[in-house]
Parts: C-alpha cells; sequence; structure tokens
C-alpha cells in the first residue's frame, strides 16, 4: 500500500512544541497530483481464503489476569467480517453486493434517526423500551471474553452506539454465532441490575420486568436485541474490566450473523468507552484491517494509545446524536487540487443538521450531492484516460481496468477545518467490485446535508479519538 500523505497544522494541547516541531519536519508538505493503483495486486486480494481466526482467548489457567486497576491500556486485534467461519464465502462479486445492502440499510437507518432529532426509538414491544439507535449491523469484529471465567465471543465494534450486548442463554430467539451462546448462570461474576439502580437510570426510557433493568435496541435493518441489564466482567486479552454494564439479549434478531453482540464505542455514557471514563481518559484506537490482506487491524484502549504526530482535528458534539463523533471537514482534493465547494455544504447547523461524521458501520463514504457532483467530476475529469465501465450498485462512477497491472490515477484528499489535509491510498477509493477488472470510485451522494466518513476511506489508517480533550487523530501510522 502506498502511504498516505498528511499535512500536520493542529495537534492537541497535550502534545509540547518539542514533538510538533518534531513531527512537522518529518512529514510531507508537498502533495503529489498523482499515485498508482496496483490493479493486478488488488484484484488477486479480491480472492479470499478461509483465516484461521483465534478460537480461544489466553485464559487464566496459562496466563495470570491482570485487573484494569492496575492497566489503563490494551490492545485487541480487528477482524473484517467476511473473515468470520460462519461469514467465509469465496465470491467477490456476492460479498460485494452483500456489503453494499447491508450498507444501504445503515446510511438510512442513520438519516430516519436524526430526522427524529432522537436517539431513542420506541416501537409496540409490549413493556419492553428501546434505548439505543438504530445501526444496522457492523463490518469489523473483535475476540473478548464475557464472564468469569471467560467466555470467548466474537463482537461488533460500532463507533455510533452506546451499549454493549451480547446473546443469551435462555435463548427464546436467537440468531446463528460463531461460539456457544453466553450462560450467564455459569458466570460467577454476573449480577442482574434493579430497576431502582443509578446504571438503570442512565437508559432513556428503560424498561422494567419483575424488578430488573430490561433494555431494547431496534436497528434500521429490522434487527433487534432485547433482554436483561447486567453488570459482568469482561475480558481483553489478559485484561480484566470488572462491573461493566451489558444488555444479555434473550430475543435477538438480525444480520450479526457470526457475531455474539456488539461493542459500542459510541461517545454515550452507556457506551464501553463511556463506562471506562477517567480509565481510558476517554481515548481509544483502531487501525481497520485493509481488504483482502491476511493482516489484522487493531483496537487500543488508553491514553498511551494516542500518537504524537499525525493530523489531529476537533471533535465536534452534536446534542441531536451524541453517540456519533463529527469532525470539521472544509473541502476535498482531487490530483492536488482543492474542488470549489462552499465550504458551508459540510457544517453542522445549529439545530444538529448536516455535518460530517466519522463512522466504523458505514463502509461507502456519503457527501451531500452537489459536493459529490463537484467531487465526482472532477475525478472523471482527471481520468479520461481510463476505460470506463457501467454503473455498479450505489456507485455510478465505474472503470474497466481488466488487463492493466497498475494504472496512474489523481490523488484524493480530505481537507479538514483547522488545515490538515489526510490524502489517502488509491485502493481507499477505487475499489474492485468484482474479480474481473471492474474498479468503482467509492463515494456515493447522501440523500440530505449529512455527511459520512466511511470504513473504506479509512482503512490501514490509525484512527485516534480523544475524547477528553476533543479531537480526532489520522496516522501517523499505518497498518
Amino acid at each position: 500500500m502506498l502511504p498516505f500523505l498528511l499535512l500536520l497544522l493542529l495537534l492537541p494541547p497535550l502534545l509540547t512544541r518539542a514533538a510538533v516541531d518534531t513531527v512537522a519536519s518529518s512529514l510531507a508538505a508537498s502533495y503529489p497530483a498523482t499515485q498508482l493503483l496496483h490493479v493486478k495486486d488488488t484484484i488477486k486480494e479480491t480472492e479470499i481464503k478461509p483465516s484461521r481466526l483465534p478460537q480461544d482467548l489466553e485464559l487464566h489457567e496459562n496466563y495470570p489476569p491482570i485487573d484494569n486497576s492496575t492497566q489503563n491500556q490494551w490492545k485487541l486485534e480487528l477482524f473484517h467480517r467476511d473473515k468470520l467461519p460462519l461469514n467465509f464465502d469465496p465470491d467477490h462479486r456476492r460479498r460485494f453486493k452483500e456489503r453494499i445492502g447491508r450498507d444501504v440499510e445503515r446510511v438510512s437507518s442513520l438519516l430516519r434517526r436524526l430526522s427524529n432529532g432522537s436517539d431513542e426509538q420506541v416501537t409496540d414491544f409490549g413493556s419492553d423500551v428501546i434505548s439505543g439507535t438504530e445501526q444496522g449491523s457492523g463490518e469489523y469484529f473483535v475476540r473478548i471474553g464475557v464472564g468469569s471465567p471467560p467466555r470467548s465471543q466474537y463482537v461488533v465494534i460500532d463507533s455510533g452506539s452506546d451499549i454493549v450486548w451480547v446473546q443469551c442463554q435462555p435463548c427464546s430467539e436467537c440468531y446463528q454465532q460463531s461460539d456457544p451462546v453466553f450462560d450467564p448462570a455459569s458466570s460467577a461474576s454476573y449480577a442482574g441490575i434493579s430497576c431502582d439502580s443509578s446504571v438503570c437510570g442512565r437508559l432513556d426510557n428503560a424498561g422494567c420486568n419483575d424488578g430488573r433493568c430490561r433494555y431494547e435496541v431496534s436497528y434500521g435493518d429490522g434487527s433487534y436485541t432485547r433482554g436483561n441489564l447486567a453488570l459482568e466482567t469482561l475480558t481483553f486479552g489478559r485484561v480484566l474490566i470488572r462491573n461493566i454494564a451489558i444488555g444479555c439479549g434473550h430475543m435477538n434478531r438480525g444480520m450479526f450473523v457470526g457475531a455474539a453482540g456488539l461493542l459500542g464505542l459510541g461517545g454515550g455514557a452507556m457506551s464501553f468507552v463511556g463506562q471506562l471514563g477517567g480509565q481510558t481518559g476517554g481515548a481509544f484506537s483502531y487501525c481497520l484491517v485493509s481488504r483482502g490482506t491476511e493482516s489484522t487491524g487493531t483496537l487500543e484502549f488508553g491514553r498511551s494509545a494516542m500518537p504524537v504526530g499525525g493530523a489531529w482535528v476537533p471533535l465536534i458534539r452534536n446534542p441531536r446524536a451524541p453517540s456519533f463523533y463529527y469532525v470539521g471537514l472544509s473541502g476535498l482534493g482531487v490530483g492536488g487540487i482543492r474542488v470549489p465547494i462552499p465550504e458551508q455544504i459540510f457544517e453542522l447547523t445549529d439545530l444538529g443538521y448536516g455535518g460530517v461524521v466519522m463512522d466504523t458501520g458505514t463502509a461507502v463514504t456519503r457527501l451531500p450531492v452537489p459536493a459529490y457532483e463537484a467531487f465526482r467530476d472532477t475525478f472523471i475529469g482527471q481520468t479520461a484516460n481510463l476505460p470506463r465501465s457501467r454503473e455498479v450498485s450505489i456507485f455510478d462512477t465505474c472503470y474497466d481496468l481488466n488487463g492493466f497491472v497498475s494504472v496512474r490515477v489523481p490523488t484524493v484528499s480530505f481537507y479538514f477545518s483547522g488545515g490538515p489535509i489526510l490524502t489517502l491510498p488509491a485502493r481507499n477509493f477505487l475499489i474492485p467490485v468484482d474479480g474481473e477488472g471492474t474498479f468503482c470510485f467509492a463515494f456515493a451522494a447522501s440523500p440530505s446535508g449529512l455527511s459520512i466518513i466511511g470504513n473504506i476511506q479509512q482503512e490501514g489508517i490509525q484512527i485516534s479519538v480523544d475524547g477528553a480533550n476533543g479531537f480526532v487523530g489520522f496516522g501517523p501510522s499505518i497498518c
């Protein structure tokens, strides 16, 4: 992969002047107009093979646990959902179609949520009340331990969700997952939460049944999870985190096939990051694994996970959608030249509309129609030498690169508020949609004023969220 280029003009206040000078001198300040897309290698990478994923964690019998009271940083491996055995499909065209289908559902649900102006959606489930958001299913998974002794489970990570949950026995309705469904009766650390508990009070419109706190989350694709809220011990590698509020789902339906549940990393109090609070300083960092590679990504928690270097932009909070991480985007670039797009197109309004969200669960970056059309047309104008192909799914700009070993394409950049510029690797904006050489420009128009920076554009780039100080960082590492 070609390294992406960053211009550092803004750093978190915790970095010293010496650190700023060191980083600034080490980062390139020039932005080439073109870069190579390695067509043949990228097509080859679509031919995935079944991966040997870890089926068990380093459990206590072999490795002494470390209590989180003495450990404020830990790291996990990240896996794309296609690598889970239950989701394995060698047909890239079919995998692509399914991924875009999930993506369309998620974006639609986010737009519905924001148009309603609430984090909560109440439906007719009797006495049960939904707490959470419409999210759709996720794309990236981590492996954690649940309970005491820990039971290994795959969970989806979601930067736009504020709850942690897993499927639980007895299961009146459960979808298929990779591991046995967690049984709270076999865990010495499981503790139900009463309705009058302060923890239950953190759930908006929490339900109550026989004195026990009830939760319910409904997702935009029709998926849902319902059950009891409880305190439980989670294991990350060798690190124990006690008394985390999790949803123990006894009725679950949806597109989470392979995963046992979800690890919410959103900005709310009930997300995993929110519950840890001062233990990690509200900080975490992730690097999403690139498609088609055998390597894994990483998810790391703690202030020491915050890199010295990279491009840092202010984190923007939206009271209408507190779960999500908004950033200031001022423009877009193609071929080293800024596209003439009014900056206000990307602004978050005083009423909480529009803006730019960083989202791990959305695959394809969405842009408001005027911005997308100007951006796309500029890219088309600079790729007139490449043979075009028909439209595919949500992509209206595609190329027939069958027979090419590599092609030179214009660079694509995000111009962030305050000055930082992120220039993407070519594989993050021209992606194969089949195994026959059809590549598409991996952006799409948003039917609203909301922009979403999706996980395809984030792949291979270290993303750091410093919630306590209000910054999001890009780089300097690649993965």
